[in-house]
């Protein structure tokens, strides 16, 4: 069953009493599953989230803390979804890189946090390859690494070639699937050195976050992507 939906409603915060926030659920498409972490320390299970930086776009945010409590580098995943954002300039997009749900949370007594989930996927070998050449500022090596995020989703590519580029065919024709790496040490501070990362089924993983806006976010991202995979097969309109 869904989360409440709350009904519309007015507010206003000034810069100071608002902060801004984005989580992810990161899939593993080819294994159908999910990215969830455990607080070591609370024993509790959840998705990665955290605060956008200044001048940064909720979407990267959203990849960046994926990246930072997890441990899985990432990005977002262009699904068939309804919204009431208007077409772009170009014309009419059917999948789109919007939030699966936005919260509202009191941050203090008298300062707002809003957040926005979105779906994500892990990245390909050759990705995570390329950070390994990259230069000394990237995102390797250093405690207080910069932050460099992958290239998007290419607009070009179907999810069935993007489950085929993790899929790996051994000499005796025998076939497996590439594991995402994990990336140990990404957290940013003494909290999320309490956070570990599981790759758990979709099942499991709404199990572990039943009754959560989270469940819902993995529900619905992975239903845009089974939804995705039939349209771009021809299967449905």
């Amino acid at each position: 069953m869904p989360p409440h939906v709350s009904p519309p409603i007015y507010a206003n915060f000034p810069s100071e009493k608002l902060t801004i926030g984005a989580g992810v659920a990161i899939f593993h498409l080819a294994t159908e599953r999910v990215v969830v972490c455990y607080h070591s320390r609370g024993k509790y299970w959840f998705l990665p989230k955290g605060r956008r930086n200044a001048n940064e776009t909720t979407g990267t945010a959203a990849e960046r803390e994926g990246f930072e409590e997890s441990g899985y580098r990432n990005r977002l995943i262009p699904l068939p979804m309804r919204h009431r954002q208007p077409a772009p300039d170009e014309g009419p997009e059917p999948f789109v890189t919007e939030p699966l749900w936005t919260q509202l949370l009191p941050l203090t007594a008298t300062s707002q946090y809003m957040l926005f989930w979105y779906a994500a996927e892990t990245v390909l070998p050759e990705i995570e390859e390329s950070y390994d050449l990259a230069a000394p500022n990237s995102d390797i090596g250093s405690p207080r690494r910069v932050y460099q995020p992958p290239p998007a989703f290419p607009r070009d590519t179907i999810l069935q070639q993007r489950i085929l580029a993790d899929t790996i065919i051994g000499d005796d024709g025998t076939q497996r699937f590439y594991e995402p790496v994990w990336h140990p040490g990404t957290g940013v501070d003494e909290e999320e050195k309490l956070y570990r990362s599981f790759l758990l089924t979709v099942t499991e993983a709404r199990r572990k976050l039943k009754g959560s806006v989270m469940e819902d976010v993995v529900r619905r991202g992975w239903e845009g992507v089974q939804q995705r995979v039939k349209m771009e097969a021809g299967d449905v309109a």
